[in-house]
């Protein structure tokens, strides 16, 4: 019995769907023109979301079409959208809906993250390929084995942590990886590495961030008897636990759980808020707001 992603029925012709995801000031008829546009060239709106942020005078979009039996090629289409991305001053994205992101997954030695990922993906829960498994523990291959994906075994100590890291940069750049995902990877990135995936590389910490940062953030909960506790997964930027905030989520907990217990509770919280945070993220639901995201639920 395979154990490869579960197959999924080919869209028709008919059903091909594109995502034109927007960014850009916040001003009078971006709207309309985006609407005009796709209606002057035969594209039928399926879905769309906007947003204007009064704070920071930004906009943001994402509207899902299908191309109609009038509309340009894509190329075409794309370089005439250009036109309007320029008058209006966006960072604008046009994305296959059909195209799975690739997705290269880092893990130490905890699996509860990881083992939701890859049932999501083998199921086609998640629609991703996961082009493989990274680890600075070999603890963790034969889950990933079991899968049939790839295990790269990569310790990592303070004296090859650069080496380490450009490893897994060449492994990104070698598998056409679209998304990193730190599922309970127990090491802190370099400043370097946080900038070279700047956007697309998400990490869960097991903790509802900004409170308790950094290590054993349960053990911090527990010395101050929280009575929730909580999980948040978040874009890696080189300041620790502080990139754009994607999901998060909380569990009720009293004065009778100690740190493990609230692990054990956390663990639930972690895999379901990571869960979200990648499919939001390969489904272009999220877009940047300086240290903020927005996403289109």
């Amino acid at each position: 019995m395979s154990s490869g992603p579960a197959e999924e029925s080919a869209p028709e012709e008919s059903e091909q769907l594109y995502i034109l995801t927007i960014a850009c000031p916040d001003r009078t008829g971006i709207v309309a023109s985006v609407a005009g546009f796709l209606a002057d060239h035969d594209a039928f709106i399926t879905e769309s979301s906007h947003f204007g942020d009064a704070l920071t005078q930004r906009f943001f979009m994402r509207t899902v079409f299908r191309l109609g039996a009038n509309s340009p090629p894509l190329d075409r289409f794309a370089h005439r959208f250009s036109r309007i991305a320029e008058r209006f001053h966006m960072v604008w994205g046009l994305h296959d809906a059909q195209r799975r992101e690739r997705l290269l997954i880092l893990v130490s030695k905890l699996d509860h993250c990881l083992n939701d990922l890859l049932y999501r993906y083998r199921t086609a829960d998640l629609r991703v390929d996961i082009a493989a498994v990274v680890s600075n523990h070999p603890d963790l291959e034969p889950l990933a084995r079991w899968h049939d994906i790839p295990f790269h075994h990569l310790p990592v100590s303070a004296g090859n942590r650069l080496e380490q890291e450009a490893a897994i940069l060449a492994l990104v750049h070698d598998l056409q990886v679209d998304l990193v995902v730190l599922a309970r990877y127990m090491q802190i990135l370099t400043p370097g590495t946080c900038d070279r995936l700047r956007g697309r590389c998400i990490n869960i910490h097991h903790s509802f961030l900004p409170g308790f940062k950094g290590k054993r953030p349960y053990h911090q909960a527990h010395a101050v008897g929280v009575k929730l506790i909580g999980a948040t997964a978040h874009y890696v930027v080189a300041d620790l636990d502080a990139g754009p905030i994607i999901e998060q989520a909380v569990e009720r907990v009293d004065h009778s759980f100690g740190p493990k217990e609230l692990a054990r509770v956390g663990r639930d919280i972690e895999t379901v808020v990571l869960a979200r945070a990648v499919r939001w993220h390969v489904q272009h639901r999220v877009l940047l707001n300086d240290g903020k995201t927005v996403v289109f639920r």
